[in-house]
């Protein structure tokens, strides 16, 4: 019994010796509390830093303690000064991340200047068929909101912001500062994913002809709109007032917001959904296509390139499991930053792609080769010079020449069925003339369609004519060319 005073003194000393080193921190009256109060419960002696700094249960006691008599300031600084004096090894991942965003902020513009240098080029040509399209514009519009989105990633929320850094390493005014660029990012990720999308949308509407590819075309054109505005008004009013998003972090401001969790994961797994839609439709009119094996791998490889972009944000939707649950968000954020800034650069580089190949075909003509998909659609595809160009026709026994096209697009043969007397037959054509190496090419957007005039003559009286017009065969039908 007479040990216990000495064994309770000592106690008291150790714990005003720890008060003094407490208050030699600095740390908020409430934590120098905590802290003195679970050192005394535990196993460690009050003058070991080592084990109190490795206590795991000691640490959890304090914590604990702490998030129930300190204000979230407090606690930040109470947890900031304690890692120093533990020596806890500083994160810092800023730099990776301004890396990254910088050079895929750099190469995804010059894709775009690529692929409207290439339209450019084609149209001084007096390529028709590559004038900028509404594909075009929609890209373009995706990089003017992405560059700024870059400057924004690189200088607001990794330099002002701290993003890559433990929140209880910044002070109360960089958190806010994060809290805004993290609001700005995540409006501006919203409207570039849904740009990406009406691009590749209209470049699908311009090289699918057939009715029922173009509704449903036109139907995901619509949801995607709806999707693009639903979730872009959710960014911007998320929160009540609008400023309580990047201030209520500290627990001392009033408003409301919704869960900021429940719109990523939404917006994320829509997202995904709709990528795969895009895709299936596409690739579900590959098997019709009159090309060659090697053609048909190449269209298949172009259209399988945007799955790159899928699995991307399905690697983000994945890191939103831990944002979800962050106490942490300007370090727990870096991966869920790190993962858009990937897919948006990637989707307007794979979107860009067949501009690409056009623009490499022109420079390296051996790169187009592989064949064409019928002697019809060379002879029909030159769009270069004057004069008159042959036309052949692909029948289920080969080809036949049947006379010569001219510029203006008639068709003639000679009639020497009419010499004689007798029935002739006279096709008429769509010509286009278009550039051969254009992507429009790489699948056959119409057949020609003919028509059928037959002149039925009697000697010695006038002629008179039908003319039928056949049921074009779809581009999308299998097999060969219906024989004249």
């Amino acid at each position: 019994m007479k040990s216990l005073p000495t064994r309770l003194f000592l106690l008291l000393i150790g714990a005003w010796a720890l008060l003094v080193q407490a208050q030699n921190l600095e740390l908020p009256a409430c934590a120098k509390t905590c802290l003195a109060t679970s050192i005394a419960r535990s196993s460690c002696a009050p003058t070991d830093q080592t084990c109190i700094c490795t206590d795991a249960r000691l640490q959890q006691e304090v914590n604990d303690c702490v998030r129930e008599k300190c204000t979230i300031r407090e606690g930040l600084v109470t947890l900031n000064t304690t890692s120093t004096e533990c020596g806890l090894p500083v994160q810092d991942k800023r730099q990776p991340l301004k890396t990254l965003a910088i050079t895929l902020g750099a190469i995804s513009p010059l894709f775009v200047i690529l692929r409207m240098s290439a339209r450019f080029m084609l149209m001084n040509q007096g390529g028709a068929a590559v004038a900028v399209g509404e594909d075009d514009w929609f890209i373009l519009a995706a990089l003017v909101v992405g560059v700024p989105n870059t400057v924004i990633i690189v200088s607001g929320l990794v330099d002002s912001g701290g993003l890559g850094l433990d929140i209880w390493r910044l002070d109360p005014e960089t958190i806010n500062s994060f809290g805004k660029y993290f609001y700005a990012t995540a409006i501006m990720y919203f409207a570039e994913v849904t740009l990406l999308k009406m691009s590749l949308l209209w470049f699908y509407l311009r090289i699918f002809p057939s009715r029922g590819v173009r509704l449903a075309l036109w139907a995901t054109i619509a949801f995607n709109i709806a999707f693009g505005i639903t979730f872009f008004l959710l960014g911007v009013l998320q929160c009540q007032p609008i400023s309580y998003f990047w201030t209520k972090w500290d627990g001392e401001h009033e408003g409301t917001c919704v869960d900021i969790n429940t719109v990523a994961w939404s917006n994320a797994g829509i997202s995904i959904a709709l990528d795969i839609w895009m895709l299936a439709v596409p690739l579900s009119q590959l098997q019709a296509l009159r090309l060659n094996w090697k053609k048909k791998v190449g269209v298949a490889l172009m259209f399988c390139v945007g799955t790159l972009v899928t699995v991307v944000s399905v690697l983000r939707l994945q890191s939103l499991v831990a944002f979800a649950r962050s106490d942490n968000p300007t370090m727990d954020s870096w991966d869920v930053t790190s993962w858009s800034v990937i897919e948006i650069n990637v989707g307007i580089m794979c979107t860009c792609l067949p501009s690409l190949r056009l623009l490499l075909v022109r420079i390296f003509p051996r790169l187009g080769g592989g064949g064409g998909s019928s002697g019809a659609s060379r002879a029909y595809g030159g769009g270069g010079g004057g004069g008159r160009t042959g036309a052949t026709l692909g029948g289920t026994g080969g080809t036949s020449r049947i006379g010569t096209v001219s510029k203006a697009g008639s068709v003639t043969r000679p009639k020497d069925a009419e010499l004689r007397g007798g029935i002739t037959m006279q096709r008429t054509y769509n010509v286009s003339y278009s550039d051969p190496d254009d992507e429009e090419s790489l699948v056959q957007m119409h057949d020609l369609e003919p028509r059928r005039r037959i002149d039925f003559e009697k000697p010695g009286s006038s002629a008179s004519s039908v003319t039928i017009a056949p049921a074009a065969d779809s581009w999308m039908s299998g097999g060969g060319r219906r024989s004249g």
